[in-house]
């Protein structure tokens, strides 16, 4: 199975995304005016750059509403924003979310404030408003996304051109599949004629189901990233969503991110790679494998990094590669290139 046979294209999403720019021209000029970003939008505001970005849950919304679990999906909602902005070396400040939905039950937006509350909690943001709309004829059940904004001083942004062949990736865990891939990960369990309430085959989460794993709630990284900023010199910081690996050019397309020792994926990914007859490609270019945040030192720097990230951070956290001349990612070990 692939991503794409399972209803999600990313590369015509790419170019899909290509054709909306293309029609964008505007720009304000003095405040306000676009500063670029890659994983988060940049926008002049005097001495600082004010950055903005927008994510959705997506489908792991519909194994929540099938399990009847809506308490963790706000925190997923408030992770993939905030780990966007800091991909910047932003600080975020503030949230306000979105809620479609075809018929609001305060039992379930009850529960949907709850993950944002959490969520909120962890990032050490301020959720200052949002819009709930009913929407019967155009939403099957509900979409929940939300928008993240973020400050940096504009001496302090990390945009990725100071990277350069002999720097150090080191990686941190992902908590899970995280919220990118469920259309394939909800393809694969009705496939294979599963259910979300079913226990795992033996050898997987013992005395769990299917449906507890893959609603694990997306790993918050702002406290040990904001604290590494304070003591290193990152050169590049990347959130390892959807795309999975071939989200790290987006930090810079005129080098080679070179894994040499990758984080160990998760059983889930084990599992679903088995129960899908998924090649490795499809594998490391859908879902974080394990991963689900990595910086770009200098190799001086790289134990200082590791040293801090560990001490803020409750998952492993390690060096996982180098930089080399060329493009792309490489995964020697699996005969894998992006």
């Amino acid at each position: 199975m692939t991503y794409a046979n399972s209803g999600v294209d990313i590369e015509k999403e790419e170019q899909a995304i290509k054709g909306i720019l293309s029609t964008i021209k505007s720009q304000r000029k003095g405040i306000g005016k676009p500063l670029g970003g890659h994983y988060a939008g940049m926008i002049e505001f005097g001495q600082y750059a004010l950055v903005l970005c927008t994510d959705g849950v997506g489908s792991k919304v519909k194994i929540a509403s099938e399990l009847k679990k809506w308490d963790t999906i706000g925190i997923d909602c408030i992770a993939m924003n905030v780990n966007d902005a800091i991909c910047v070396g932003a600080e975020p400040i503030a949230f306000v979310d979105y809620l479609a939905i075809d018929d609001p039950k305060p039992e379930i937006t009850k529960e949907l404030g709850k993950g944002l509350e959490k969520g909120a909690q962890l990032s050490n943001i301020s959720i200052i408003g949002g819009e709930t709309a009913s929407l019967p004829e155009i939403v099957n059940g509900f979409d929940l996304a939300g928008t993240c904004l973020a400050y940096v001083k504009k001496s302090d942004i990390v945009t990725g051109e100071k990277i350069s062949p002999d720097d150090v990736i080191i990686g941190l865990e992902s908590s899970g599949i995280h919220s990118n891939g469920y259309t394939l990960v909800r393809k694969i369990i009705e496939r294979s004629g599963l259910s979300y309430k079913d226990k795992f085959p033996s050898g997987f989460y013992p005395g769990k189901t299917i449906g507890e794993i893959l609603l694990t709630p997306t790993q918050i990284y702002v406290k040990e990233v904001l604290n590494l900023l304070k003591n290193v010199n990152a050169h590049g910081l990347a959130h390892i969503t959807g795309g999975g690996l071939r989200n790290l050019p987006r930090l810079n397309k005129n080098i080679q991110f070179v894994i040499e020792d990758p984080l160990a994926p998760h059983p889930i990914f084990k599992f679903l790679q088995k129960q899908g007859n998924i090649e490795d490609k499809e594998m490391y270019q859908t879902f974080n494998m394990g991963m689900g945040f990595t910086v770009v030192i200098s190799e001086k720097e790289a134990d200082e990094t590791i040293r801090t990230l560990k001490k803020y951070s409750q998952v492993e956290v390690k060096t996982i590669g180098i930089i080399e001349k060329g493009k792309g990612v490489a995964v020697p070990s699996l005969g894998l290139v992006f």
